[in-house]
């Protein structure tokens, strides 16, 4: 969060057309933070940052690292060197064991933990040279237990909580921290289309196929976006300093 005395910094995020991503970017505007949105096209991107007033908006699918390398070198030109960059990009494939191959990881982690060290590789120049910034990834509680038919999803998620945590000891001297936020079933669009997705195939109700999702959670519900951008926040303050390599369970006491 901006201080009186401070000026705002440049936020990145990643996958912030939609769902947590854009309550992420919506939050750091709210701080008044000089946000970048990512988006997967120039469409959703520019649309984000109008809806969200954003300062700017650069697009690229993550899979591609010269497109994610082009975009964040854009974002630097445009609004100065990245000072707190938000690695939300990613997504899930379900199948059972006899449907997932070799290829199926691959694209698990090339979705969700390639991006993650290119962004990290881009950006870290600059906050070294600035004497510090943050670096926060929305993983998953996929990233710290397991789920069935989602075995390529879980690996994934483990894997780029075990390169934040390598990264956050590599850079601990530099002021440069890196955590992650682990959010269970949350309320977003590709939740809901999970559901109706299901709803189709199977022919059970809404609120029964809902019950599937939000039985991990003690509380019995949906997590909010907000409440994941909250700690995603958190974690990007200037008094935040001390905390690195920790990944911060989101999930009404799941885990």
């Amino acid at each position: 969060m901006t201080h009186p005395s401070s000026p705002p910094r440049h936020v990145l995020v990643t996958g912030a057309a939609r769902g947590i991503g854009r309550a992420i970017a919506a939050a750091f505007v709210a701080a008044g933070e000089r946000v970048t949105v990512l988006g997967r096209s120039p469409e959703s991107a520019a649309r984000a940052k109008a809806e969200l007033g954003a300062a700017h908006a650069v697009a690229a699918d993550v899979t591609d690292a010269a497109a994610l390398q082009r975009a964040l070198a854009a974002a630097a030109e445009q609004a100065g060197p990245v000072a707190v960059l938000v690695n939300n990009a990613g997504g899930a494939e379900t199948a059972p064991l006899a449907r997932s191959d070799v290829d199926t990881l691959r694209r698990m982690m090339a979705l969700n933990v390639e991006p993650v060290l290119v962004a990290a590789r881009a950006v870290v120049p600059g906050m070294k040279e600035a004497g510090g910034g943050r670096i926060v990834t929305v993983a998953s509680t996929a990233g710290l237990k397991g789920y069935a038919y989602v075995g390529a999803y879980c690996a994934a998620k483990h894997a780029v909580l075990g390169l934040t945590r390598a990264l956050a000891l590599e850079l601990a001297a530099t002021g440069v921290t890196v955590n992650a936020v682990c959010p269970g079933f949350t309320d977003t669009d590709l939740v809901g289309s999970a559901i109706d997705g299901l709803e189709a195939r199977t022919g059970r109700t809404r609120d029964d196929l809902l019950t599937e999702f939000t039985r991990h959670n003690p509380m019995g519900r949906l997590i909010r976006p907000e409440e994941v951008a909250d700690a995603v926040l958190w974690l990007a303050g200037r008094q935040a300093g001390a905390v690195t390599g920790q990944a911060i369970a989101v999930a009404g006491g799941e885990l």
